[in-house]
């Protein structure tokens, strides 16, 4: 494709690329017929096999959705190459009809596009002009460009500047917008790693480390996708509304195979409704819980403290203690989990009981060696047992079948049983089904340990597993081949049908995505794991997601210094090198985008107190808004409050008043990780600096959502709050006055 007459006009050049544009749309137009009209065929396809149909089904949803996510900003922008070709970048790959299926836009994602975000003056990377849309729905509005390579130009970079700084300067909507149109060049260098382990990315507030996280995502889905869209990718973050603020990001990508939860999330069907003090969660995130867990677990597998006495139709028999420890020390020793080690301790159980019973019955006429009618009683005895109710409760309290939630629940309860676990009083509760955030990796560990109840079928991918195993056993039912003269003469069931086939015509078709499926079964197993706000999560935590991934592959995103869980990561070694010791890469985020820098001057002073080693990222920008501060008695707070709404009310964006969790019309500093919004109110700094041992990082995280302007209420002196910088001052008169340091 030949690149246009550079002596055109602007007015010329613009209307040439929206007919371009234009004709790109109708493209993606004309592919979602297609593929709704081959969807719907689909569904009426009663020809194919259930599997292949959902299959297909499935596979045509996904790219209906992708073209339908492209419609916005379709195209972005345009790669002239020194040999005078010319390439569209865009949010989707399109190519015409011509047998070598020439590209019409190529995917942002594809190693061809790279240029467009890494190409410089310095290094044009074989390009001699970029240049990028503006649009408004379908239509291009304006286009800038950019001289690479020349030396007349090599200082400009203007045009790449003001498309960044126009989209972190616009007014913030209801949840995060993609990058895809901005993405800088330390960015993308980390979006398209190649690494197979672990990837950490730390990066102060407002470096992107979310989005580039998302698009990583995006990215690998479309260079793996074969290998990774069966399985889907898990996206952890650190409380509902954030997922919620980033939840249309993939689906803007095109991508939907995602599963978007929280820590508290991870265990399907619980929900969370307390919240545990530092102490307790500190206990539970610590390894030193799962000798907790295991020693809870041993105690409920019990000895009678005296013999049982059995009487049956024939005879009496007696469970002895000797005989429920040597069963006992057989199930430990199977390695089974506790509820499917069950059936060891059963099976030694009743055979020292029938052994017992068969010589007291067959004394003086049973001969030893008489195996057939010795193996007829204890048919018969064994069957007695199992309906017997002192059989029963004795093998159920010395062997129980237990549930996670059970087990937990009572452990909380009882100081006595906490004892014998050798755990700390201080999980004691008096309501043990008030599950934590930091009950979730026990439940889940214990999950594990206990294994399935022999009732409930296990999951879904074990029920899958046996339907497919009895279907296999018809089909050899069906084929006696060995009743057949000449096999080629005849057409046989294995001929025509596979055991999933089979097995699918037994069970109702599944038709949920991915996405929801995974949500709903705990042993479901990811190909990509994101975990967002990562220093946040414990040592049990990791536990949890390792067992989501068996690949360790993931994308994890953080930073250190806003660490506000007392069980989180004090490094990354620590939490990762016992799961991926040597597969793990770190990278750093170092530009700010999000926080401008007279913001940025104010949380600086508090990093530096509690942080003094960690790197203050350099804001990109400039608001021209210096942040203001008032003294407010308590009287004078709600009036204050109102003051500040009122008045963002009148503008374009988001605001949010973050204060103590007790001060009414506050938005407590958990509730707002990882969002941003155009304007912030922090009530009471020296309350969320004393409120809890991390409320130095508490108040970091709170200074640091604005992108705009930033407001402090406040009743004791800043300097108590650590507060310094440009501030200023406000009187609740109206009067101000602006000052540099520290404030009385």
């Amino acid at each position: 494709m030949t690149d246009h007459d550079p002596t055109t006009s602007y007015d010329n050049e613009l209307e040439s690329e929206r007919r371009y544009v234009t004709a790109l749309h109708a493209r993606v137009d004309a592919e979602r017929i297609v593929a709704q009209r081959r969807y719907t065929a689909a569904l009426r396809n009663d020809a194919a096999s259930p599997m292949e149909r959902d299959v297909e089904v499935r596979a045509l949803a996904r790219q209906i959705r992708r073209l339908d996510a492209a419609d916005d900003n379709l195209c972005f922008g345009r790669l002239d190459s020194d040999d005078g070709e010319c390439s569209y970048v865009g949010r989707i790959g399109l190519f015409d009809e011509s047998d070598d299926h020439t590209p019409l836009l190529i995917d942002w994602r594809a190693p061809a596009a790279r240029p467009f975000y890494t190409a410089t003056g310095a290094h044009p990377e074989g390009l001699r002009r970029r240049r990028r849309f503006r649009s408004r729905g379908r239509v291009v509005t304006g286009l800038t460009d950019e001289h690479l390579g020349d030396p007349r130009h090599e200082d400009e970079g203007g045009d790449a500047e003001s498309a960044l700084l126009a989209a972190v300067n616009a007014p913030r909507g209801e949840g995060m917008r993609d990058i895809v149109a901005t993405i800088q060049a330390e960015q993308d260098a980390i979006i398209r790693l190649d690494h197979p382990g672990v990837l950490v990315v730390e990066g102060g507030p407002g470096t992107g480390k979310t989005a580039v996280a998302l698009h990583r995502v995006a990215y690998l889905l479309y260079t793996q996708r074969q290998r990774m869209e069966r399985h889907g990718v898990l996206v952890v973050g650190p409380n509902p509304v954030f997922l919620n603020h980033i939840s249309r990001v993939l689906p803007s990508l095109g991508e939907s195979d995602v599963v978007f939860t929280t820590t508290g999330g991870l265990f399907p069907g619980l929900h969370v409704t307390a919240e545990d003090a530092p102490g307790a969660a500190t206990l539970k995130g610590a390894l030193e819980i799962l000798d907790v867990l295991a020693a809870a677990v041993a105690h409920r597998q019990r000895l009678p403290e005296r013999p049982i006495t059995i009487g049956l139709s024939d005879t009496t028999v007696r469970l002895d203690p000797d005989i429920a420890e040597w069963a006992r020390d057989e199930a430990r020793a199977s390695g089974r989990p506790h509820n499917e080690a069950r059936a060891v301790f059963e099976e030694i159980v009743t055979w020292a009981l029938t052994e017992r019973a068969i010589t007291k019955i067959g004394h003086g006429w049973l001969d030893r060696n008489d195996h057939v009618a010795r193996e007829q009683f204890r048919r018969d005895l064994v069957a007695e047992l199992a309906s017997h109710d002192t059989y029963v409760a004795a093998t159920e309290a010395c062997w129980p079948i237990l549930t996670p939630e059970s087990l937990l629940a009572e452990l909380y309860t009882s100081r006595e049983l906490l004892a014998a676990a050798g755990a700390d009083e201080t999980l004691w509760r008096t309501d043990g089904a008030a599950w934590t955030v930091s009950d979730v990796p026990l439940l889940d560990e214990l999950a594990d340990v206990l294994g399935s109840a022999p009732s409930d079928g296990g999951s879904t991918e074990r029920r899958s597993r046996a339907d497919t195993e009895y279907a296999a056993g018809v089909l050899d039912l069906l084929v006696d081949r060995t009743d057949h003269m000449d096999d080629e003469d005849h057409l046989f069931a294995t001929d025509l049908l596979y055991a999933e086939d089979l097995a699918d015509r037994f069970v109702a078709r599944d038709t949920r995505g991915v996405a929801e499926r995974a949500a709903a079964d705990r042993e479901w197993t990811y190909r990509h794991v994101v975990v967002d706000e990562a220093q946040e999560l414990s040592a049990m935590d990791w536990r949890v997601l390792m067992r989501r991934c068996p690949d360790r592959s993931f994308t994890v995103v953080g930073d250190l210094a806003q660490r506000r869980s007392p069980a989180g990561a004090t490094s990354w070694a620590t939490m990762l090198d016992p799961h991926v010791r040597g597969r793990w890469v770190y990278r750093s985020l170092t530009v700010n985008y999000r926080t401008p820098s007279e913001i940025m001057a104010v949380a600086a002073s508090v990093l530096t107190e509690f942080a003094p080693g960690a790197a203050v990222p350099e804001s990109v920008r400039s608001c021209g808004v210096t942040p203001w501060a008032k003294k407010v008695t308590d009287e004078e707070l709600p009036r204050a409050v109102d003051e500040f709404v009122r008045s963002e009310s009148e503008r374009p964006g988001t605001a949010v008043v973050i204060g103590p969790p007790d001060v009414p019309g506050t938005v407590p500093v958990a509730a707002t990780k990882g969002l941003e919004f155009d304007s912030v109110l922090v009530v009471y700094p020296d309350r969320i600096l004393a409120d809890s041992p991390r409320g130095a990082a508490e108040l970091y995280v709170a200074l640091t959502r604005a992108t705009q302007r930033l407001g402090i209420l406040h009743r004791a002196p800043l300097s108590r709050s650590r507060l310094r910088g440009p501030i200023r001052v406000v009187s609740m008169s109206g009067t101000a006055a602006e000052r540099s340091g520290g404030l009385p």
